[in-house]
């Protein structure tokens, strides 16, 4: 029998390029009038990008441009960021921790707990839990699903401290963060995780015929447990919900006045790249979501140039696989183009959309999403924590064909819920915005849009310039 060697490698190696050129992160004021730039300088690896991305995004700053290079193995990136608001970035505090934060991204283990102190606050991923149990499930859209499973929990004892979740293209993913209501804390007896696991295993195939592809999943608290919205993606994308995502593919005759999503890939045959351009409405973590696709499917972002014209986003990705291989198959381009479609438009929320904030409880979430099914209204999207000794999150509801729910009967629902627990938001739904922040002012007050910055046609000459402004950064 032949036998096979392999050499070791000190787990220390990995980081040695990292400990020995640490990374150089600067927030820059001065630069812009409307925005914050912060400019990193580090050693370049796979996923980083994303990581640096979810910092900011985790922090609910809003990011209007970016501009990314990391050929080699060094990265250079600048990302312009306002607050919700549209606001530069003045607090001093905040500016350390995101300096600290995005340094912190290489460590193991992610962003120490120490880094909190700095704001006088707790920040983490929406919703992540260390401290409890996590149930992941998957599957067919289904009126009611969410009820049946939240009642549940509750008839098992189970305390709901966040929960999370998405539907798309008929199919579902939600996040429920759950601990033991008899004793508190995560569920720990493993018959007691077998007795849970049995009951919404049960309730889930319910809804589902046989063949239908579902799965419920039940993990321990862990400290590098997955972002929850990433983990969300990678959910969605496991359940196939990319399928029959068309957009625009470039066909359009009338791309600059078309507000749907558009994806075009093309080769770079002199550098060996494929070029991915996506344009799309504009909104919050936009650019979160085509990374973290790009990211989860193994490709490698070299450059890529991020900015927003008005209402609209354009995005420009220079990609290789992550073997070093461009994108060869039309059948490989067709799926990267499905899937980048459907990580935007699966945050894009439909329906009326209802804010909940009231004293939490046992069974509070069973208890809400009863009344829901009750007069008829579907969730299409739903978002719910805890805050001290508050619930505090979004639903957002259709009829059960999908349609604008009736108010009247969202009226009857709040009022059976508790009038000033539940609160109905008017606002448009179904539709993204533009952020304030994508929208420049002139002189005299007038919105002006930020024209586009193609990569394509500057980066090769505008590279040299681009490393000596970065070349000015300060740790």
């Amino acid at each position: 029998m032949e036998i096979g060697y392999q050499p070791y490698i000190d787990p220390e190696f990995e980081s040695l390029i990292e400990r020995i050129h640490a990374p150089r992160v600067c927030i820059d004021n001065d630069a812009c009038q409307d925005c914050t730039l912060v400019k990193v300088d580090s050693a370049n690896r796979h996923g980083i990008l994303l990581e640096m991305v979810q910092v900011l995004t985790d922090l609910h700053l809003v990011i209007s441009k970016s501009y990314i290079s990391s050929d080699g193995g060094w990265l250079m990136d600048v990302f312009h960021v306002t607050d919700e608001l549209g606001n530069k970035i003045t607090d001093e505090t905040l500016i350390l921790y995101i300096q600290q934060a995005l340094c912190a991204t290489r460590r193991r283990g992610g962003i120490p707990k120490e880094l909190q102190t700095c704001l006088k606050r707790e920040v983490r991923p929406c919703h992540v839990s260390t401290e409890h149990t996590a149930l992941e499930m998957t599957g067919r859209d289904q009126p009611g699903l969410m009820s049946e499973i939240s009642a549940a929990l509750y008839e098992l004892g189970c305390h709901v401290t966040a929960a999370v979740a998405w539907t798309h293209n008929g199919r579902v993913a939600c996040i429920i963060h759950v601990e033991d209501g008899l004793k508190g804390g995560p569920i720990m007896a493993s018959e007691r995780l077998a007795q849970v696991q049995e009951k919404l295993e049960s309730v889930v195939e319910a809804h589902h015929e046989s063949g239908e592809q579902r799965s419920v999943r039940l993990t321990a608290p862990a400290a590098g447990r997955t972002h929850t919205e990433r983990r969300l993606h990678q959910l969605m994308y496991a359940v196939r919900d990319y399928e029959q995502c068309q957009g625009c593919n470039g066909s359009c005759r009338h791309w600059n006045g078309c507000t749907r999503t558009h994806v075009t890939i093309e080769t770079c045959r002199e550098k060996g790249y494929s070029v991915v351009n996506v344009r799309s409405r504009d909104r919050s973590k936009l650019l979160f979501d085509t990374v973290c696709a790009l990211t989860d499917m193994q490709y490698v972002v070299f450059h890529a140039a991020v900015s927003s014209k008005g209402a609209m986003a354009d995005q420009e990705y220079f990609i290789r696989r992550q073997d070093g291989c461009s994108l060869v198959t039309e059948s490989e381009r067709r799926k990267l183009t499905q899937c980048l479609i459907a990580a935007i438009e699966r945050r894009v929320s439909h329906g009326l959309r209802l804010d909940v904030c009231t004293k939490n409880k046992m069974g509070l979430l069973s208890e809400v999403t009863r009344v829901f099914r009750e007069n008829g209204l579907s969730i299409t999207r739903a978002e719910i924590g805890t805050q001290e000794e508050r619930a505090i999150g979004s639903f957002y509801v259709t009829d059960a064909s999908g349609h604008d729910a009736n108010l009247r009967t969202v009226e009857l629902v709040r009022q059976e819920i508790g009038g000033s627990a539940l609160v109905v938001n008017k606002s448009p739904n179904g539709t993204s915005r533009a952020s304030s922040s994508s929208i420049s002012r002139t002189s005299s007050g007038e919105a002006e849009e930020r024209p586009r910055f193609s990569l394509g046609n500057l980066l090769w000459s505008q590279l040299e310039r681009l490393s000596g402004n970065l070349g000015l950064i300060r740790s």
